[in-house]
């Protein structure tokens, strides 16, 4: 039976100790209908690929505050890619300069959310993500 509701994992990936944001993210996803998992804080790349398969996510929120967005989130896109889930797609947010920006979507990264986005933006750019890729699945 087909799941009707998409779902979200939002991580904290590192030794970042601000989740504030990534726990504001995570409750307006739930709010707004999606199903969302949040891991909690530190977690490694294993470990959230390990729980983004475990729970069958659709796709992976990252928030990184630390700087190591250039090392986090290519590792977690390989790991995906290794353990043959590279079907769950990864979005982020956090303090990332455009440059970094543009080379992780490069990389796989599907979208990259900046300080002072709303959890509108968030919210819409999920739903229209998986609107289109369902659309494109049908047509």
């Amino acid at each position: 039976m087909a799941r009707s509701r998409i779902r979200i994992l939002v991580a904290k990936p590192g030794l970042d100790g601000h989740d504030r944001g990534a726990k504001v993210v995570a409750r307006a996803l739930r709010d707004a209908g999606f199903e969302v998992i949040y891991t909690g804080l530190q977690q490694t790349p294993e470990m959230i690929v390990e729980s983004a398969i475990q729970e069958d996510v659709d796709i992976i929120g990252l928030s990184i505050l630390s700087g190591a967005h250039m090392t986090l989130f290519p590792e977690v896109l390989r790991l995906l890619k290794e353990k043959g889930a590279n079907h769950i797609k990864v979005f982020g947010g956090g303090i990332i300069p455009e440059d970094d920006v543009k080379k992780l979507k490069k990389m796989g990264v599907v979208e990259i959310f900046l300080p002072g986005t709303s959890t509108d933006e968030i919210i819409k750019f999920v739903r229209e993500y998986f609107k289109n890729k369902k659309n494109k699945k049908q047509g």
